[in-house]
């Protein structure tokens, strides 16, 4: 497996390193602000990162969970092109409430794609829900705001040649151990 390259926050911005503590406090957040307002059916987290937190609200709602793929592929400049849905959306999805979740959300083109997947597979209802809003585009629920570069716990360190290493894309970003 190689290793994730570099990319380049605007480091005025700052870094956010979350702990699974704190992942914890806000995936509850996030989960009473839902329950608080609406009661959706199902959950869908948008794959890979939203999975976590996406699991962890339905959990927390004791819902049913699935997910659905949306990724960026990277062309040979590395350059981000535009998000695309990977494979169909979960048919559970049909004729129910679903939330969306995803980890974070700035310009709002994953989650759209995301919504968009799951209404033209049926669902009745779709909200959306971050655990870190960055940018502007507004989700339905979120749990904490800022424009810091978030470091998620899960992300935190990978393998790289069978050995648990500190994940590269986030060289410079993190502390030394």
């Amino acid at each position: 497996m190689t290793a994730p390259q570099p990319y380049a926050p605007d480091p005025s911005k700052g870094v956010m390193i979350v702990d699974w503590p704190l992942f914890g406090e806000l995936a509850r957040a996030l989960a009473v602000r839902v329950a608080r307002e609406w009661s959706p059916e199902l959950v869908v987290g948008i794959a890979t990162a939203g999975v976590v937190p996406g699991a962890a609200v339905a959990a927390i709602l004791d819902l049913p969970f699935h997910s659905i793929l949306v990724s960026r592929r990277y062309s040979a400049s590395r350059i981000r092109e535009t998000p695309a849905v990977f494979g169909a959306a979960p048919t559970e999805v049909r004729g129910r409430r679903v939330l969306v979740v995803d980890e974070t959300c700035d310009s709002g083109q994953t989650m759209r794609l995301a919504v968009a997947a799951v209404g033209n597979a049926g669902a009745l209802e779709v909200r959306t829900a971050v655990s870190f809003k960055t940018g502007t585009y507004a989700p339905d629920y979120f749990a904490l705001a800022t424009q810091s570069t978030i470091v998620l716990p899960w992300d935190r360190e990978i393998l790289i040649d069978g050995e648990l290493r500190p994940n590269p894309k986030y060289a410079g970003l993190l502390p030394e151990v």
